[in-house]
C-alpha cells in the first residue's frame, strides 16, 4: 500500500483522516500543518488539504511536492474540478467533504507504488527540455493523446519522444518511466532484456 504524508491544518480533520486511512490499510508516515515543514522521507504520496496552503503561494507548494511524490489535493469542491491544482502538478483533486470511501479510493488509485530505494543516475544521460516535459506528463498519468493536447504536439510526435526517453533511460514500461520522473533523476542505462537467440526482447511496450 502506498505510504502517505498528510498536509492538513485542522487537527480535528487530521485525526478523522488518519483514522479513516489506517482503517483502510493506508499507511500514514507523516503529518504536517504547514508546507514549510519537510514531508516524511519515506512518503510516496502527499495528501494536501488546500486549507493548509498559504495564499498566494499554495500552487507553488503543490508543484514543489509533485516533484518528489504523487499529490492528492483535498479542496472545497471547486466548480472547475480543481483544474489549477492539476496544472500545478497534482495527480488528483477531490472534495474534502466527500464520503470517506471516495477519499480512500482516490488514494489507492493515485498511481503505481514507487520504491523508497535510491537509484543512482546513469552516466552521461540527459533529456532535452521537451523530453523532460513529456516525462513529467507521463508521471501524472496522462495518455499520449492528452500529452499531445497539452504540449501542442501530434500523438505520433509524443510517441517518438517516449521512445527516445525510454532509450536514454533504459526503461521498458510506463511504471519505470513514472518512477524515474518521481525520483527526479534518470534510471541506470540498462540494456533491454534479451529474447530468444540473444536478441533484444521487443515485447515490452509503454
Amino acid at each position: 500500500m502506498i505510504r502517505t504524508d498528510l498536509l492538513v491544518r485542522s487537527p480535528i480533520y487530521t485525526v478523522g483522516l488518519v483514522h479513516t486511512l489506517a482503517a483502510a490499510g493506508v499507511e500514514v508516515v507523516g503529518v504536517r500543518r504547514s508546507p514549510d515543514e519537510a514531508p516524511a522521507g519515506t512518503a510516496e504520496a502527499a495528501i494536501v488539504d488546500v486549507d493548509g496552503l498559504p495564499a498566494p503561494d499554495g500552487l507553488d507548494a503543490i508543484t514543489d511536492a509533485a516533484r518528489r511524490m504523487l499529490v492528492l489535493v483535498l479542496d472545497d469542491g471547486a466548480a472547475d474540478g480543481g483544474a489549477a491544482y492539476l496544472r500545478a502538478g497534482a495527480r488528483k483533486v477531490i472534495d474534502r467533504h466527500a464520503p470517506t470511501n471516495h477519499i480512500v479510493d482516490a488514494v489507492r488509485t493515485l498511481g503505481p507504488e514507487t520504491s523508497a530505494v535510491d537509484v543512482p543516475p546513469g552516466p552521461g544521460l540527459t533529456l532535452s527540455e521537451r523530453e523532460t516535459q513529456v516525462l513529467t506528463q507521463i508521471s501524472q498519468g496522462l495518455t499520449h493523446w492528452q500529452i499531445a493536447t497539452r504540449l501542442g504536439l501530434s500523438p505520433n510526435t509524443v510517441d517518438t519522444y517516449v521512445k527516445r526517453i525510454r532509450a536514454k533511460l533504459g526503461v521498458g514500461n510506463k511504471a519505470e518511466l513514472t518512477r524515474a520522473a518521481l525520483l527526479g533523476r534518470p534510471l541506470p542505462n540498462l540494456a533491454p532484456p534479451a529474447g530468444p537467440a540473444g536478441h533484444p526482447d521487443r515485447r515490452a511496450s509503454l
